[in-house]
């Protein structure tokens, strides 16, 4: 009997010893060679995995610019802190010229500047659904911001708010994901430099009085902000101003000439 026991402990002794060997050789033989950059980057990612740069998440980021495929500031979210970090753990520097975006609805006619053509009484609150309405919404503005928050329910960060009846951006809080210029039906929202100072308040594709009659702010596509601009920086497509932000120098000539102060 006791040479039975002693038999049973080598025999299970022995296939542990054999089970460590064989694991041991596969963990060695099978073993994924971690990438030392990827791994700092992914670490000083800030984790958020919204997709905003443009990849599935922070891991496919950090994988991309360890391979040089991606730039140290293709975090929106981290921004400057984050793009300096990663810099820092791939051997360079950030872009000292690198622009900073934030999303700008352009759109001013708010409730006391707007009407209402009917009062809507459906069940369903959502600027996707409502834009389908008769008139395209009840406000007067067909072209305008609904307010309805498709906006502010897709911003991840807070950064959108319904005031007066329409959105606004607060651009401390923006980290340009670009979620809510999907989001919004009307396509009302758009990137803006952060550091420049003007943006145009309206996207009414009419020209003059019936631009009058529906918001006492839209733009009547007078042209006098391409007129006034000094560096050609403005420019009509359709009847609507667009800025050349490359051009643009900040003087606010444009926002001073503009009869109808929808420059902001």
């Amino acid at each position: 009997m006791g040479a039975d026991i002693l038999f049973s402990a080598l025999l299970v002794g022995g296939v542990g010893l054999f089970v460590g060997i064989f694991l041991s050789i596969a963990s060695k033989s099978f073993a994924v060679e971690v990438d030392e950059k990827e791994a700092a980057v992914l670490e000083a990612l800030p984790g958020a995995n919204c997709g905003a740069c443009g990849y599935s998440g922070c891991g496919a980021l950090a994988a991309a610019i360890a391979k040089g495929e991606a730039p140290a500031n293709a975090c929106v979210v981290g921004q400057a802190p984050v793009a300096e970090a990663i810099a820092t753990i791939m051997g360079g520097e950030t872009d000292p010229n690198a622009v900073r975006y934030v999303a700008f609805v352009h759109c001013t006619g708010d409730c006391e500047r707007t009407q209402e053509k009917y009062e809507y009484s459906g069940s369903e609150t959502s600027c996707s659904v409502i834009s389908f309405a008769p008139g395209k919404g009840p406000k007067s503005c067909s072209y305008g911001c609904m307010g309805f928050g498709d906006c502010v329910k897709a911003c991840e960060f807070g950064a959108i708010s319904i005031e007066k009846g329409i959105a606004r951006v607060d651009p401390e809080k923006c980290v340009d994901c670009k979620k809510c210029i999907k989001a919004c039906p009307k396509h009302l929202i758009s990137e803006t430099p952060y550091e420049k100072a003007v943006a145009i308040g309206c996207s009414n594709k009419d020209r003059g009085k019936p631009v009058i009659d529906v918001c006492r702010i839209g733009c009547i596509a007078c042209t006098k902000c391409v007129q006034s601009c000094p560096k050609e920086a403005i420019r009509m497509e359709g009847n609507i101003p667009v800025i050349d932000y490359e051009k643009c120098v900040k003087c606010g000539l444009c926002k001073k000439n503009c009869p109808r102060k929808c420059i902001v």
